[in-house]
Order: structure tokens, then sequence, then C-alpha cells
């Protein structure tokens, strides 16, 4: 039960993160295209490859598992934001944005795969 409550607090830091970080981005960038979104979804992405293989069992870093639930199921889970994405796509297509909705959803894919594996590759590095 402990760890549904770290996965709840974790969840709770993560969409706050979330509201400042994608508010931000769409104040300095403007809300016509989901810049905010995608920078969140990015940045979430490179957090959560860094820490998998930085807290995995053969990392550097080796936590409780409450510690690793916490940090990639509640702060990341709650920071990222595949429901905003997907809302955000749909309005976009019903608005008759089609080449803006395309923009979205290659953009989000391919930077936060490249994301991931930049933070992989981080944290491999700083296991050795």
């Amino acid at each position: 039960m402990l760890t549904y409550l770290w996965i709840g607090l974790g969840s709770a830091i993560g969409g706050m993160g979330r509201y400042w970080c994608s508010g931000m981005v769409a104040r300095s960038f403007g809300q016509v295209f989901p810049w905010g979104t995608i920078a969140v979804n990015v940045a979430g992405s490179l957090v959560i490859g860094f820490l998998a293989t930085w807290l995995s069992a053969d990392g550097r870093l080796l936590v409780a598992p409450d510690t690793r639930a916490f940090l990639m199921i509640g702060v990341c889970g709650g920071y990222t934001t595949f429901s905003s994405f997907s809302l955000e796509t749909l309005n976009l297509i019903r608005d008759g944005q089609w080449s803006w909705a395309a923009a979205n959803i290659l953009l989000s894919v391919f930077l936060c795969l490249l994301a991931v594996w930049l933070g992989h590759i981080g944290a491999t590095a700083l296991n050795r």
C-alpha cells in the first residue's frame, strides 16, 4: 500500500511540473501548436530513459523499488502527457489543421524516442 502512496505523490509532483512547463513553453512560443506538450513529453522521455538505465539492477545507483516507482511511474508518469497529446491532435484534426496534426504526431514520436535513447546513453556512460 505504501508503494501506491509514493506513486500518487510522484504523480502529483509530475502533474504540477507538467502544468508549469507546458504553460511556460506555450507563453513563450504561442498556443496555436502544442509546443508545451511536445516539450514536456520529450523532457519526460529523456528523464525516464536516463532513470531506467541508471537505476536498473546493472546501473550505478541501486535504489529501493519504492524509490524507482516514485520516480518512474509517479513523477515521470504524472509529468508526461500522452492523453493531452492525443486530445490536442484530435482538436487539430477537427479544426482542419491536418498538417499541424501530422507534425504533432511525427515530432512527438520522433523526439520522444530520440530523448529516451539519449537518456539511456547518458546513464550508460555514467554507469561505467
